[in-house]
């Protein structure tokens, strides 16, 4: 890391232009990016993961921490990261560091503009980040890196049209078209989850009522299973029984782990998820006509017992259905780790002309001295001797 330390007062104008332009030459660039290893770092809302990954997508080394309470201020998330990066780059040779932020991500991957779990508000995380750690920083939603990540290594490769759906607490999304991410004109694009589909349904934390998310997501199972629990139903004695009438102690892990132990509560729950899960990706479809659907997320653990309902749904309200292809719909392959991966890989396209543009610098450098040193041998050759 020490390597670009004396560079941090030249790169503010060229750090800005080489992002803007990244992202509309990402698929070529990674025939010419170095292979270094870099850092991603996956910021969620009760979690930091930083790891250094190599150019093919394995980590080399991983540490997680908590994520600082949201009504702590930007600079503690900041050191947060900070710390995580120094510590890893003790051991490894850093040369770039991504950034996944659980948030809206401006079209030139500089700042975050709202960040739901935590206190970024229009935060210029990419400069102060780089002020700091003196090595390229790059800045995207969480959702992209995932999505990337899932079609360099993961169950995306080969895609061309490319769309990822991540269910946790709510539900994320990105888009990838010919190898390229497609954050739209402002940068927020692949917000899914807060696409309308009941009228006056669920309120949502965005504001609005009837949000997908409020229907097919960790937080949407959780709240029905509490429901069911509160109001006593027969149906769920089970699970009261697992959690000694504590109601807010069921969990998503929970229902999980008793839907495949056969609970009949919890299986109805999945399908009832996987049941919106498949109607928002047939909207989806009708939208970008993707060949493929990577499901990931926390909530994406369960396997068939969402994605075996969601396919069933999306064949029943796909437009068209039986006149047109229909699109692959398949669990993400990498995992928690698949947001870390991808910010770490896409890092290192922007490590790539900061790298070129040092040795530039280094060569412009050699020159100069090489013309001063001939123009100092010059004077002592012409001084008449004393």
């Amino acid at each position: 890391m020490s390597t670009y330390r004396d560079l941090t007062s030249h790169r503010g104008s060229a750090r800005a232009t080489v992002l803007r332009t990244a992202g509309t030459r990402e698929r070529r660039s990674l025939l010419t990016a170095p292979r270094v290893p870099t850092v991603g770092i996956d910021i969620g809302g009760t979690k930091v993961m930083a790891g250094v990954v190599d150019p093919d997508g394995n980590i080399l080394e991983k540490l997680r921490t908590e994520t600082p309470d949201k009504s702590k201020s930007p600079r503690v998330v900041e050191d947060t990261i900070v710390e995580l990066v120094l510590d890893l780059s003790d051991r490894h040779d850093v040369h770039a560091v991504g950034i996944g932020a659980a948030g809206w991500v401006d079209a030139d991957r500089s700042k975050v503009l709202f960040a739901p779990h935590l206190a970024w508000r229009d935060e210029p995380l990419r400069d102060a980040l780089s002020a700091r750690l003196a090595v390229p920083v790059m800045v995207d939603n969480d959702a992209n890196t995932a999505a990337w990540a899932e079609w360099r290594f993961g169950a995306g490769r080969g895609e061309d049209h490319l769309v990822m759906i991540t269910l946790g607490t709510g539900i994320g999304g990105a888009i990838l078209e010919d190898g390229r991410v497609k954050r739209g004109k402002y940068g927020v694009a692949g917000e899914f989850g807060h696409m309308q589909v009941v009228p006056g349904g669920h309120r949502c934390p965005c504001g609005n009522r009837g949000c997908w998310e409020q229907y097919s997501s960790g937080n949407a199972l959780v709240r029905e299973a509490r429901e069911l629990a509160a109001a006593d139903s027969p149906v769920a004695y089970n699970i009261i029984d697992r959690v000694k009438g504590s109601v807010h102690d069921i969990t998503g892990p929970l229902i999980t782990e008793l839907a495949r132990e056969g609970d009949a509560m919890c299986v109805e729950l999945f399908q009832d998820i996987g049941q919106w899960l498949g109607v928002g990706i047939a909207n989806l479809a009708a939208a970008l006509d993707p060949s493929c659907f990577v499901i990931g997320g926390g909530v994406s653990a369960a396997d068939d017992l969402l994605i075996g309902p969601a396919r069933d749904a999306f064949r029943r309200h796909l437009t068209g259905r039986g006149y047109r292809p229909e699109a692959r719909i398949t669990k993400a392959q990498l995992g928690p780790e698949a947001g870390m991966v991808g910010a770490a890989d896409l890092s290192r396209l922007v490590a790539r002309r900061f790298r070129r543009a040092k040795r530039r610098r280094v060569e412009r450098h050699e020159r100069y001295e090489r013309y001063a040193q001939a123009i100092r041998t010059s004077r002592t050759t012409q001084e008449p001797p004393s």
